[in-house]
């Protein structure tokens, strides 16, 4: 099978069942808190469909434009009726087509929640148990765990399976809507490995709800399409709900559009059948699934799962701080300052060209549910604007900040490696008297210390620690709303032996050990680097790879491979490698451009399709200790001499490592 996709999007990477490509550069802030777009706050709620309007119509034609969404649809509930099921705009421009109460959208990861629900079905009768061994529930298939702690169906549930490749399993593009393809044959060939104790941290998990949905098939003695229609659509009412395409639903179904409005095509899945993110639905549907969830499970008299069930589905479950919830079973919590105080549980979701989002507020008996044509950020406004306008916040004290001595800060001090978004990289250090916290998203950072556990940024933004039963500090989470830090937990990467060829006066020793602790360049033989050695293009490239950190998905690396390689003559994997064809290399990835106030002057000779690449890379900063660039900018960069290992990780360390030099795209 192969990836048909090569584009980043924010939104899919921290709400949805995938990122379609690699990212190669900073992504932006969410927008800060606005002021709502309506009339005055209510602290009641949503009372009637008169005033919501009142408060949507502005709202949604305001976010429409800001994030060139052709078409919305938006529903409300409140104390087990429906306030408001309404579309905005076009579901096809092209065509005319509204959006109304039965436009079919992919709900994508939304779908988890429905997994979560079918477990639950399961356990309820007694057929299943979250803490057993999910290994149990799977047909003799075996998951691959080098932690000696069981897989349970609670870690998986929860975003806390542990497995190295969360996303190995996302498999999307237009061919597989026609297909066919089972779970049974699907999942042997694509397994990834449990790395950390299940429970210990978490991990966004693509593959975790695509498991349990294979569990639930295994154990009803039904596929899941057939298990969903008969246990959980039906039941409800949602006649326009279906885990696969159906030609009466494509019919309805919302053309897909990207971020800039250009025509996007329709996705499918494989496997066909996705637990993980393949529901399509309506605003009219997913009305009658929120009534039931904030009836404990109840929907016009039935039972569809129990109270105890429902309750564990919207209870905090797992918490990066004793404070700051952000699973539960099946829903998530992210964004957790947008909920002012509430207790809010929420799931949103994207396909390439469709974006969806589910927010339950339990205790007030309140929900409302989205899907639009665009891969935007839009839903996070709307949830902004929604809980300002109904739900506003109370004041709260600033809290007191305590000091913190170098001794005790050594404990945090290191490079941290995000457990899904492996390019996403930070060090912590302690200069002047406090912990700075530095990534290429937020820059340099300095913390205040709430507790020993819990810091807060310059920006108001939190940072929870984790440690172990011995006192380490072994993750930390970022609660902010810049890039795509937000999808797991980031572990501490230990330090390595150092290696015996490279001297502690090294001017390259940092590099190196970084590189070391990442995996991405490790010893040439034995405890040796082999710091003067050369490398082939090929050892560069997978070097390269991991050092880019995106080819998480199946397939990705294939695509950063081609990018890497665009405007170079002459490859050849087997051959040495040379400093210009790096250089290259590393900025077709990275696309900076030069700094408008850096004078740099490449002085040696390179060859033409080498120069602005070069140029570029060192007016960044990017660029070996051995390179010194003069008082007038002038610098010899040895364009044609080979590559020597300990330059390598110097390049390969400034250009996606966690410094915030001043990159400029």
């Amino acid at each position: 099978m192969k990836k048909a996709f090569q584009k980043m999007s924010l939104t899919i990477f921290l709400l949805s069942t995938t990122l379609v490509a690699a990212c190669t550069q900073p992504l932006g802030a969410v927008e800060s808190k606005q002021t709502a777009t309506s009339a005055a706050p209510s602290i009641k709620g949503p009372l009637d469909a008169k005033e919501v309007e009142a408060f949507a119509d502005p709202l949604f034609a305001d976010k429409m434009k800001k994030f060139n969404v052709n078409g919305s649809s938006f529903v409300v509930v409140r104390d087990g009726k429906v306030i408001i099921n309404k579309g905005y705009g076009f579901a096809d421009k092209e065509k005319n087509i509204p959006v109304d109460k039965d436009t079919v959208f992919q709900i994508a990861s939304v779908t988890k929640t429905f997994t979560a629900l079918a477990v639950m079905q399961q356990v309820d009768e007694g057929k299943m148990d979250l803490h057993h061994n999910v290994e149990e529930y799977l047909g003799g298939l075996k998951v691959p765990n080098t932690t000696g702690k069981p897989l349970t169906l609670y870690d998986m549930l929860t975003y806390t399976s542990g497995v190295d490749l969360p996303d190995i399993t996302t498999f999307i593009g237009p061919e597989y809507i026609g297909q066919d393809i089972s779970m049974e044959e699907f999942l042997p060939k694509h397994m990834p490995t449990v790395i950390r104790p299940p429970g210990e941290a978490y991990t966004y998990d693509n593959f975790g709800f695509l498991l349990a949905g294979y569990a639930v098939e295994k154990v009803s003695g039904m596929p899941f399409a057939q298990y969903m229609d008969e246990k959980v659509f039906k039941p409800l009412g949602m006649n326009s709900s279906s885990v696969r395409f159906k030609p009466e639903l494509l019919k309805r179904m919302a053309a897909h559009y990207g971020p800039t409005g250009e025509p996007h095509p329709t996705f499918g899945h494989a496997p066909t059948d996705g637990p993980q993110g393949s529901i399509l639905s309506t605003g009219e549907d997913m009305a009658k699934y929120m009534i039931m969830q904030l009836q404990n499970g109840q929907f016009e008299g039935k039972e569809i799962v129990s109270k105890k069930s429902m309750d564990l589905m919207h209870a905090y479950q797992i918490f990066v701080e004793k404070d700051i919830p952000i699973a539960t079973v099946g829903f998530e919590t992210y964004f957790n300052e947008l909920a002012n105080g509430q207790h809010v549980v929420l799931k949103g979701g994207n396909m390439p060209g469709h974006s969806s989002l589910m927010v339950l507020i339990p205790e007030q008996k309140t929900a409302f549910f989205m899907s639009y044509n665009n891969d935007s950020m839009m839903s996070v406004d709307i949830y902004q604007e929604f809980m300002d306008h109904y739900f506003p916040e109370k004041e709260k004290a600033e809290p007191a900040y305590l000091p913190l001595s170098e001794k005790n800060a050594q404990k945090y001090i290191g490079m941290y490696q995000n457990t899904r978004a492996l390019a996403i990289r930070t060090s912590f250090v302690y200069e002047n008297g406090s912990l700075v916290l530095e990534d290429e998203i937020n820059g340099k950072q300095k913390l205040r210390m709430i507790h020993p556990l819990l810091f807060v940024d310059e920006e108001g933004n939190k940072i929870a620690f984790k440690e172990d039963k011995a006192g380490n500090i072994t993750y930390f989470y970022y609660s902010t709303q810049k890039g795509v830090g937000v999808v797991a937990h980031s572990q501490k990467m230990n330090q390595k032996q150092s290696f015996s060829d490279v001297p502690n006066a090294s001017s390259y020793k940092n590099y190196i050990n970084n590189l070391s602790a990442l995996s991405i360049m490790s010893a040439k033989t034995g405890n040796q680097f082999d710091p003067t050695g050369t490398m082939t293009q090929g050892e560069f490239t997978d070097a390269l790879i991991k050092a880019h950190g995106w080819s998480v998905f199946p397939g990705q690396a294939d695509g950063i491979r081609q990018q890497m390689v665009a405007g170079i003559p002459n490859l050849n994997p087997s051959a040495p490698i040379t400093r210009q064809v790096a250089a290259v290399m590393i900025q077709n990835l990275k696309q900076l451009q030069p700094i408008a106030t850096s004078k740099v002057k490449l002085q040696d000779t390179a060859d033409a399709w080498a120069a602005e690449a070069i140029t570029a890379l060192v007016s960044q900063g990017i660029v070996d200790p051995d390179t010194k660039v003069n008082a007038d900018g002038s610098f010899t960069f040895r364009a044609k001499d080979l590559l020597k290992r300990q330059e390598a990780s110097a390049l390969l360390d400034l250009a996606f490592g966690y410094y915030s030099l001043p990159i400029k795209h």
